[in-house]
């Protein structure tokens, strides 16, 4: 079955560097796009980055484009965030997710993992 499991979250500074992973398995990870997601306290769960399976091409939520980098190696099926100098503001629950559709939406069906939790705090 499928399996995405995220890690690289915690405690980070503010102006510090953020790399969460997604290791996938249980499918052809190389078939699928992905993407991760963001749910802070409060806050509805929100989109923010999607790569293509092929990883040529990549999508970023207006609000944070230009902050965050997706990337993915389909030899060690993981998929990664990169967020240089993150700001408390993104402090929240990040999710990957197996992208089961063609549409940059939070309503595209797909799979989640579980989470992983990242707090950007001095």
């Amino acid at each position: 079955q499928v399996q995405l499991v995220e890690s690289g979250g915690g405690l980070v500074q503010p102006g510090g560097s953020l790399r969460l992973s997604c290791a996938a398995s249980g499918f052809t990870f190389s078939n699928y796009a992905m993407s991760w997601g963001r749910q802070a306290p409060g806050k509805e769960r929100e989109l923010v980055a999607r790569i293509s399976s092929g990883g040529g091409v990549t999508k970023y939520a207006e609000s944070v484009k230009g902050r965050f980098t997706i990337s993915r190696d389909n030899d060690k099926k993981t998929v990664y965030l990169q967020r240089n100098s993150p700001k408390p503001e993104d402090t929240a629950m990040y999710y990957c997710k197996q992208e089961r559709g063609s549409q940059f939406t939070i309503a595209t069906p797909g799979y989640w993992g579980q989470g992983t939790q990242v707090t950007v705090s001095s």
